[in-house]
């Protein structure tokens, strides 16, 4: 994978080309942010530019032996780990990177290296509850790999997406590494939530942070994907939110019925708070519990949208919001009820809940106090 074929991102693929070309490469590197912004496909252009023998112009050559492997994940001096499990594992049964290799090939090579974790997990067929970890023996199989001699690059590189999903163990057995590495060997950590990686695993990383991706690009590559209204990409690329993925499903129209189930619960949820029906917030919150964790963080992000577009309502600032349709009704009379003195707390309880969702807690638990929250916070502008 070239940086050429990165979408948006140009002043950080400059800033890492002339780290590279002026020698500045730190042995472990930390690329955070969400799929969606090209986190994983800028780090694999990234090892391909730092391993291309014939670099040119800012990029990779793209036909060298190197970058043909690399592009395709097969280099033999590319090491990756990514969370796996499956059905019916036996109790003890240790699931490892390599077993899942092809299939992660697969994915990467069809989505050009934008997909989710739980796009990840779907292709495993994991189910609605069970999700993909990196275990301790797979930080031991680490260990091994790099403890061998390049076979062909001057760098060996062990590339962990999502090392978030590592438990206790396998971090602190990542750590040694990161403390005492090998010689030419380079460490790229691929995270969507680096706040929960053990802060000596941070504090040993050099971060490398991909932000999302302007409006502008994204109204581009709306266009390029067949949407001929000016208007109609404009407003999915603000909708999209720097994210390509969710653009991709903007644009397929992949989004209309997800959307439509969660403005209902967003609606639901805020008629039930200003009438103060504790018991029906409850059914709510065990209605919601029923949905995949992707579901209720696809939810949440919704409802954090809807809040701030309701805020800009009240705020009276009406021209830079990006509503239409019933939900542009609905939070015109909803506007009233969401000012300064609760946006932020409001837009704080949805990130909590969303954390919580994602380190597996309980659902029910976590939308009975989401809920039970929100009530006391709309009740009492």
């Amino acid at each position: 994978m070239r940086f050429a074929d990165i979408i948006g991102q140009e002043d950080l693929k400059r800033h890492l080309t002339r780290s590279v070309d002026a020698g500045r490469v730190s042995h472990a590197q930390l690329f955070t942010g969400a799929s969606g912004y090209g986190s994983l496909a800028v780090a694999v252009a990234y090892v391909q530019y730092l391993c291309c023998r014939h670099r040119h112009d800012g990029d990779s050559c793209g036909e060298c032996p190197d970058c043909r492997q690399i592009a395709t994940l097969a280099h033999p001096d590319l090491h990756l780990v990514f969370p796996v499990n499956k059905q019916g594992k036996r109790s003890g049964e240790a699931m490892l990177s390599d077993e899942f290799l092809p299939l992660f090939r697969e994915l990467f090579a069809e989505r050009k290296g934008y997909f989710t974790s739980q796009e990840w997990y779907d292709r495993l067929d994991l189910g609605k509850t069970l999700k993909g970890m990196i275990s301790a023996r797979e930080a031991d199989e680490i260990i091994r790999k790099l403890s061998f001699k390049s076979f062909e690059s001057d760098y060996k590189t062990m590339l962990v997406w999502l090392p978030e999903t590592m438990n206790e163990e396998a971090s602190n057995k990542i750590l040694k590494i990161l403390e005492e590495p090998w010689d030419r060997t380079l460490f790229i950590l691929v995270s969507e939530h680096p706040d929960r990686l053990l802060p000596t695993i941070l504090s040993r990383t050099q971060e490398v942070n991909v932000p999302r991706i302007a409006p502008e690009v994204l109204e581009r590559e709306a266009v390029r994907r067949g949407v001929s209204d000016p208007v109609q990409a404009r407003n999915m690329a603000r909708l999209a939110g720097g994210d390509v993925i969710e653009l991709g499903h903007l644009v397929a129209g992949e989004s209309d019925a997800l959307r439509k189930e969660n403005f209902d619960l967003f609606c639901a949820l805020m008629r039930l708070s200003y009438n103060d029906k504790h018991l029906e917030l409850i059914g709510w919150a065990e209605e919601l519990a029923q949905l995949s964790r992707e579901q209720q963080r696809a939810f949440l992000r919704n409802a954090a949208r809807l809040l701030r577009e309701s805020f800009m309502l009240h705020a009276g600032i009406p021209q830079i919001g990006y509503l239409w349709g019933e939900e542009l009704a609905f939070c015109r009379k909803f506007a009233p009820y969401v000012g300064t003195r609760n946006i932020e707390p409001l837009i704080a309880e949805i990130e909590r809940a969303g954390a919580q969702i994602a380190q597996n807690g309980n659902p029910t638990i976590v939308f009975t106090h989401f809920a039970l929250t929100v009530s006391k916070m709309i009740r009492h502008l």
